[in-house]
């Protein structure tokens, strides 16, 4: 649309998010429960921002205030809701601090994280090109029971909002309110307060659908083409459907930009991921937090990855990556784990049953088989035996283990950190390293000793 980017000058953002949530059951507000690793209130945050509104205000209960304001920071305007007294009341809680200062206002409820930017532009556009009064986003075939219905008359104009208990209507042919709406301010601030309390003593936003269309106001609405974008999150079963249909989402992104995904519904992507083309994941893969995986890898099957870098055509099979980084052409697996603050430099080979933490592993490392590396430093082209345990911890205090360049550790070795073993040196099967091992030499026995190496 031309002069969007002016026109959204005009426009402020309303989050409703003081909702108790409680058939969630939780300590939990509702806004925060994860849905693809985000909590909800984050989608509704970034749709917003994503669309181009900038003024962005939640309103939020006193209970939920402290945790939202924990996640968000001040890049939001927050609003208190100080009783739970419905959609309506909720936002007229927000009238002191945007009246007079937005043309327009769009309010879109903290637990749909379905709803994408370019709906909103969309929504937008519509409510501007019609000068309506109100615009409001619906969609059909959702599969939620507890969504208001649609009312429309003859010549196919809304005229109201019917509840899912109240409505009558042919389930096939179903109308539901997404929650989404566009609203002219200077007709939304005075007739808020007119709003009426319900039998349950709330007062409903979408009662000013039928109050506008008694004015003759212009009430406009949008169908979603995405059926998903109406599903709000009200328990725990819909909670897991709304993750079904984020993941399914997700997925197909990046099918369609280059990465295989052999089986979508056993593979499990957080948003924040982002993964490179012609890499293939594999079943029972699970992605987490703002990973990042290069171009040509294997991920997977039965592999976890969370919060990691992994380079390009690197392969990870059944094994857990979590807070490490990976440089391309390195193999791991299976049946390994790297915890957190482990670099893996290129072309290192970790086979299965093999632990590291935070160490680091120079380029041509090979660990094939069984072991513990904790709190170490392995140089380049180094070999480390089968039933290697580098001894980090003392039962107080946690101490380092340095092993050199082109270094040979020999099967069930222990080093005892704080210990240094040197370039070119190794260790004979079974040894129990207590001291330095200069370069060049070898360490034997229990404990070991240092020998000259035979040549």
């Amino acid at each position: 649309m031309a002069g969007r980017e002016v026109s959204m000058k005009d426009w402020a953002g309303v989050i409703l998010a003081a909702g108790q949530g409680q058939r969630m059951k939780s300590s939990v507000p509702k806004v925060l429960h994860p849905v693809g690793g985000k909590p909800m209130i984050a989608y509704a945050v970034e749709a917003l921002r994503q669309s181009g509104i900038d003024d962005v205000t939640l309103v939020v209960s006193p209970s939920g205030a402290q945790g939202l304001r924990g996640l968000l920071g001040d890049t939001v305007r927050y609003v208190e809701q100080p009783e739970p007294l419905g959609t309506g009341h909720a936002l007229l809680q927000c009238a002191t601090a945007l009246e007079g200062k937005a043309q327009r206002v769009i309010v879109m409820g903290g637990d749909s994280p379905l709803i994408r930017a370019e709906t909103l532009q969309a929504l937008v556009s519509k409510h501007i090109q019609s000068s309506a009064a109100i615009t409001l986003l619906t969609t059909t075939g959702a599969l939620q029971p507890d969504m208001g219905r649609i009312r429309r008359d003859a010549r196919g104009r809304v005229t109201g909002i019917v509840e899912a208990s109240d409505a009558a209507m042919n389930e096939e042919a179903m109308e539901v309110n997404v929650g989404v709406y566009c609203f002219d301010a200077s007709w939304l601030w005075p007739n808020l307060s007119r709003l009426k309390k319900s039998p349950r003593g709330e007062y409903y936003l979408t009662d000013l659908i039928s109050m506008a269309v008694k004015e003759k106001k212009t009430v406009e609405s949008m169908v979603s083409k995405d059926p998903n974008e109406g599903m709000g999150v009200n328990d725990r079963v819909q909670l897991a459907q709304a993750e079904a249909a984020l993941r399914r989402r997700i997925c197909e992104k990046w099918m369609r930009q280059g990465v295989t995904i052999t089986d979508p519904a056993a593979t499990y992507i957080d948003a924040e991921a982002v993964i490179g083309q012609d890499t293939v994941i594999l079943p029972n893969t699970i992605i987490q937090g703002a990973a990042r995986i290069g171009r040509d890898c294997t991920i997977g099957p039965n592999s976890f990855v969370r919060a990691s870098t992994i380079g390009d055509r690197c392969r990870v099979t059944a094994s857990f990556i979590e807070e490490s980084t990976l440089e391309p052409d390195v193999d791991v697996g299976p049946f390994s784990h790297l915890r957190q603050r482990t670099h893996i430099e290129s072309q290192v080979h970790i086979g299965n049953f093999a632990e590291v933490k935070e160490s680091r592993l120079k380029r041509g490392v090979k660990m094939g088989h069984f072991g513990y590396v904790g709190d170490a430093s392995v140089g380049a082209n180094t070999n480390l035996g089968a039933g290697l345990v580098t001894c980090n911890y003392d039962g107080v205090d946690k101490h380092r283990t340095e092993i050199g360049d082109n270094a040979f550790i020999g099967s069930d070795t222990m080093l005892v950190a704080p210990v240094k073993v040197g370039d070119g040196a190794s260790t004979g099967a079974g040894s129990v390293v207590t001291k330095d091992v200069p370069k060049n030499r070898l360490a034997v026995g229990v404990p070991a000793r240092i020998l000259e190496k035979s040549s």
